[in-house]
């Protein structure tokens, strides 16, 4: 169902201005439709994983944190 919907979506996409689908329209011109479709099903179920874990609603102009910094210690060579 997830591949349905987003062969649908990359089918479409030209005629829509929102971020997910100008996406699309950069990516199904580097990498083919069915690829494209293929990639947005997969960010559609991380997404869709996401908000059932956490119980969230979706918000569509997210912006993930950055990951803190990993601290980079270096040990004295003797």
């Amino acid at each position: 169902m997830l591949i349905q919907g987003a062969k649908s979506a990359v089918m479409n996409a030209s005629k829509r201005s929102d971020r997910i689908s100008q996406w699309l329209v950069q990516l199904t011109e580097r990498v083919g439709w069915q690829k494209a479709a293929v990639a947005l099903a997969n960010k559609n179920a991380r997404i869709l994983w996401a908000v059932l874990t956490r119980d969230t609603q979706f918000d569509p102009d997210h912006i993930p944190e950055l990951p803190a910094a990993r601290c980079c210690i270096h040990r004295a060579v003797a």
